[in-house]
């Protein structure tokens, strides 16, 4: 692993260390400002609860080549801020597989379209930069991210995507159209994330044991694409639930005495007993790849309730492990919500197919032996690409 920011002492984890000579800090320098000149405009006029708006430059170039350990194949993950594109795609030799956790990868920076298309012929006019001006920020990224993929052998680059929704996304852009793409879902460590005896973790917990629980979890509940204020509108008509959300930043909601926020949770452990303990898990993301939280529920034996929107169906199937909603609609969320907490039977049954479908599907090592496949179909002169 060759990343930015290393974080522990795993030894076969390298981490990146910028020059620190006069005249490559001063090189460094100009970039990152120039970066942030670009950025700058648009400070004042983007709206509030969007992601993260990304540049395809960063202010390393290519000196991360000069450090990068000798590799057969370069697999790509989250590069914001540490692989200028330009730049690697100049100097890589060796195939490369990228996978994408979201679609900055093909847009004019956005890293997710929030509905505009404008990504599929060339960007610009960029409602995420509340722009009208059809060469500002977004189209002088998308055409620097043409310039260098124009250079890219169809041969030489690999997309992989985690979900269905992404990996048709990715193949409708003007800017991958040309490589092959492939499906290969995230996995779960389903020792970590396993179900918990209910009554006792709600004890533990101190929560109610005659009211029905219902769980959002979300780094940042206060993104727009997470919809919380479409659950929060939701659970507004019905009168029973307890509301327990885990995250950063407290989501509001308009009735304190049926919400409990239990913030940041950094243990795995910790985290699996709060799915065990509600009675169904709901993501009511507007978009989304492949959210680990829908996994790490239905590892834990909780069904799910969410949109059907970007990768939830993959996992939510009705009838077998949740329910899905109208995308964006508050009475479906409503009465999806209220037909899943009304079916005892049914959540118990889903409960157990739940967790069959993430040993069968999606635990690590599935994930791994689907790369490892894929590694040796690259180096052997065949990536044909496959849902």
């Amino acid at each position: 692993m060759y990343v930015r920011s290393k974080h522990g002492d795993d030894g076969s984890v390298k981490e990146f260390q910028p020059s620190h000579d006069l005249w490559t800090r001063i090189r460094r320098r100009w970039r990152r400002e120039r970066i942030q000149r670009a950025f700058a405009r648009y400070d004042e006029t983007r709206p509030d609860g969007l992601e993260p708006f990304t540049d395809d430059r960063t202010e390393y170039a290519g000196r991360i080549f000069d450090q990068m350990p000798t590799a057969d194949i370069i697999n790509l993950h989250w590069i914001r801020g540490f692989v200028d594109l330009q730049a690697f795609f100049e100097r890589v030799s060796v195939p490369v597989v990228w996978t994408l956790h979201d679609m900055n990868a093909f847009t004019g920076g956005c890293h997710y379209n929030v509905g505009c298309e404008k990504y599929t012929a060339a960007c610009g006019a960029c409602p995420q930069l509340e722009s009208d001006n059809e060469t500002d920020l977004s189209r002088n990224i998308w055409e620097r991210k043409k310039e260098a993929f124009s250079r890219v052998d169809p041969e030489q680059l690999h997309i992989v995507c985690p979900s269905k929704w992404l990996a048709k996304k990715a193949r409708s852009s003007t800017l991958l159209e040309s490589f092959p793409v492939t499906v290969i879902p995230y996995g779960l460590d389903t020792d970590r994330f396993a179900p918990r005896p209910q009554e006792a973790v709600r004890t533990a917990l101190s929560l109610p044991h005659d009211r029905p629980v219902v769980l959002f979890v979300a780094d940042t509940a206060t993104r727009q694409r997470k919809g919380f204020d479409l659950l929060s509108d939701a659970l507004s008509d019905l009168k029973d639930p307890l509301l327990l959300s885990v995250g950063s930043g407290k989501p509001s909601l308009d009735n304190s005495g049926r919400h409990i926020h239990l913030g940041r949770l950094s243990s795995d452990r910790l985290l699996s007993a709060v799915y065990s303990a509600a009675d169904v898990f709901v993501i009511p993301s507007l978009q989304d790849n492949l959210p680990n939280t829908v996994l790490e529920s239905m590892a834990c034996g909780t069904p799910v309730v969410g949109f059907n929107a970007g990768g939830i169906p993959d996992m939510v199937r009705p009838n077998e492990t949740g329910w899905l909603a109208e995308v964006g609609s508050v009475r479906s969320l409503r009465q999806t919500l209220d037909t899943a907490l009304s079916d005892d039977e049914a959540r118990q049954r889903m409960s157990q197919r739940c967790r069959d479908v993430v040993e069968t599907e999606y635990i690590i090592d599935v994930q791994a032996q689907r790369y490892c496949n894929l590694y040796r179909c690259i180096l052997n002169g065949s990536s044909e690409s496959s849902d």
